[in-house]
């Protein structure tokens, strides 16, 4: 699958970023099932954990809580999965063998660079959805790059979620606006920002 037309481009990407990063920095793949260069809507998480290196792709059908959970919100909002793109603000694996640690501003600049790169490989891009708090502080960086619709919301982490169980209803809120805005490609909804509140954390 991954040298179907929607994946190749992708593939020669990953393969791109992992050359100029040189050795010691691991990329997973993305997900073929999913809609490739032909998405829609692009969604940004924070960095690929164990589970994702594990099976080599950032993909919903991963073991672990935070894909599992998307999973399940974009099942309930209705969005095909053909329209959609997971991938990762900082695409390659941060940490020890063990666990993954937070993503620091070096980091970023790092990973700067291969923003546009992606970008330009979706023609049919209409929105990306930047998914936990590191995500959404490359809103500007984005906004320099394209004029697609910007959505946000919180990180899907099983430890958010235990700390703030109300924001479950507040991603499946933000991923049916999502839904809307790609079926209706209307402009004027309201740009779900719920991290931008005192108590964010994730």
């Amino acid at each position: 699958m991954m040298a179907l037309p929607h994946m190749a481009p992708l593939v020669a990407y990953t393969q791109s970023v992992a050359a100029k990063m040189g050795a010691g920095y691991e990329l997973p793949n993305f997900d073929p099932c999913d809609g490739g260069v032909d998405a829609e809507a692009l969604l940004l998480l924070e960095a690929p954990g164990r589970k994702v290196m594990g099976s080599g792709f950032v993909s919903r059908n991963n073991t672990d809580p935070s894909a599992k959970r998307m999973c399940q919100l974009l099942a309930d909002a209705a969005i095909p999965r053909k329209a959609t793109l997971l991938w990762n603000i900082i695409p390659w694996y941060i940490g020890l063998d063990s666990s993954i640690r937070a993503v620091t501003s070096v980091d970023l600049a790092a990973a700067r660079p291969f923003f546009a790169e992606l970008i330009a490989l979706l023609p049919n891009l209409k929105a990306i959805v930047l998914i936990g708090r590191r995500a959404q502080g490359i809103a500007p960086e984005i906004r320099q790059l394209t004029n697609v619709r910007l959505f946000e919301t919180h990180h899907p982490s099983q430890k958010v979620m235990n700390r703030w169980p109300e924001r479950h209803q507040e991603m499946r809120d933000a991923f049916h606006n999502l839904a809307f805005f790609l079926h209706s490609g209307t402009r004027d909804l309201t740009n779900i920002s719920p991290e931008r509140s005192p108590r964010r954390s994730d």
